[in-house]
């Protein structure tokens, strides 16, 4: 791929990538050449290449593409790139994150609690920084298809959700920030975790719970 001249705004942008990248996988949030992530530019994407460890990524190794997916520079752009893009035409996100994070998708393998909210409402700060998450049904990784069944249903949504889950391959949020996308994917590991741990499950915060947090915060549950 031949280089291009890259902005000065662009280079702080992939140090940010690098460093959010570094940040998951140290902490386990990824591990091995899992997961991906993604920034929107003026001028296209930034996005992680493909079989790339995010814990040992240099900046001049991302994926830059434009509007349609054509890649500019850097190495080959990740197999998941019509997910992110079909993500970034249905919401003012700037940051979206995948991830194969573990309780998560040992959350998909015994099953989720629905398929429109994959764990119910039992904390509220998962009530207050992620709310429900919707279930998409397995597709092997990079297959386009999943980017048209996220792109139908942020359509049909009244209020676009923040993340989705990817049956048995994980999370994929989503943010105005690279701080705010990473938050999103902690609570909802965090929860994940909490949820699996309970024996018996608890049960959900309730119809009046729920409303009080909705009109304090404003939350979309």
């Amino acid at each position: 791929m031949s280089s291009l001249h890259i902005p000065p705004e662009q280079q702080r942008l992939r140090q940010e990538v690098c460093r959010v990248g570094r940040s998951l996988f140290e902490r386990g949030l990824v591990h091995s050449t899992a997961g991906n992530i993604s920034l929107r530019l003026e001028r296209g994407y930034l996005i992680t290449p493909t079989d790339a460890c995010l814990g040992f990524l240099e900046p001049e190794q991302l994926a830059w593409v434009d509007e349609d997916g054509q890649q500019l520079s850097g190495e080959r752009a990740s197999k998941t790139l019509a997910l992110h893009r079909a993500i970034y035409a249905g919401t003012q996100a700037r940051c979206v994150l995948h991830s194969h994070s573990t309780h998560l998708v040992a959350l998909t393998l015994q099953g989720v609690w629905s398929e429109q909210a994959i764990l119910p409402p039992i904390t509220p700060y998962q009530v207050m920084k992620v709310g429900p998450v919707p279930w998409l049904p397995y597709h092997r990784p990079g297959d386009p298809q999943v980017g048209r069944r996220i792109s139908e249903l942020l359509g049909l949504a009244t209020r676009p959700p923040r993340a989705v889950m990817l049956d048995r391959l994980g999370p994929v949020t989503w943010g105005e920030s690279a701080a705010q996308a990473m938050a999103v994917l902690e609570e909802l590991e965090e929860t994940a975790r909490l949820w699996l741990l309970c024996k018996p499950r608890p049960e959900p915060l309730n119809a009046e719970q729920l409303q009080e947090l909705q009109q304090t915060f404003g939350t979309p549950w």
